[in-house]
């Protein structure tokens, strides 16, 4: 689907969004758990990429010293700015990250790919891979299934957070995810599958990847 209606959409929903979800990684072990353990392998800049109003981000600011966010929705990105004034957020697309190659250290993906369709998942890991750091490290998560919804299936909202949008979301495979990230030049180093924590978050299994890029990436 089109970038526009994907800012649209979060444009929005941001105020209702950020203050369902501002507090969401409480509830959450294995998620801190993962966040924590990826920056314990990157020594420097480490992108928050799809940050919202930027809850995983300062997550990650209070436990490393050089943290940045960017998120395709403005509104977000302001949610984001006024919450935490002395971070750097930046409004971007990770299908043309504003920055050079070989910028960031680590890049957390919090369910940021999944409204993209293959070919768009595609460009946005190439992307990761040009702005990483030789070596460096990716995180991605996603929703794998829910009811009715098996993996590799897509829903179409047209109703989120009381206001009426038009967006879709994919469900994916963890297969095919890993896939398109060796194809963008990166090794799995492991894979996470969780179930949904009840009355916590949207009941869907969850799929966390995370992935060293190649000694070669980073360079143009």
């Amino acid at each position: 689907m089109s970038e526009s209606r994907i800012r649209d959409t979060y444009d929005t929903v941001a105020s209702a969004y950020d203050a369902a979800l501002r507090s969401e990684l409480a509830a959450k072990p294995v998620d801190r758990a993962l966040l924590d353990a990826l920056l314990e392998l990157c020594p420097g800049l480490v992108a928050d990429v799809g940050c919202g109003p930027g809850h995983v981000t300062r997550y990650l600011a209070a436990r490393h010293r050089a943290v940045v966010g960017i998120d395709l929705s403005p509104a977000m990105v302001e949610i984001a700015r006024s919450a935490a004034p002395e971070l750097s957020f930046e409004v971007g697309s990770m299908l043309d990250l504003p920055v050079a190659s070989g910028s960031w250290s680590g890049i957390v993906a919090f369910y940021s790919i999944i409204h993209l369709d293959a070919a768009s998942r595609a460009r946005a890991f190439g992307e990761f891979a040009r702005v990483l750091t030789p070596g460096g490290w990716v995180l991605v998560s996603f929703h794998v299934s829910a009811a009715d919804q098996p993996p590799g299936s897509a829903h179409h909202l047209s109703e989120w957070f009381g206001s009426s949008v038009d967006l879709d979301a994919y469900y994916l495979d963890p297969a095919s995810v890993t896939a398109d990230l060796e194809s963008a030049g990166f090794s799995i180093a492991a894979t996470t599958l969780r179930e949904p924590i009840a009355g916590a978050e949207f009941p869907s299994r969850r799929c966390y990847l995370l992935a060293q890029a190649s000694a070669a990436q980073g360079t143009p």
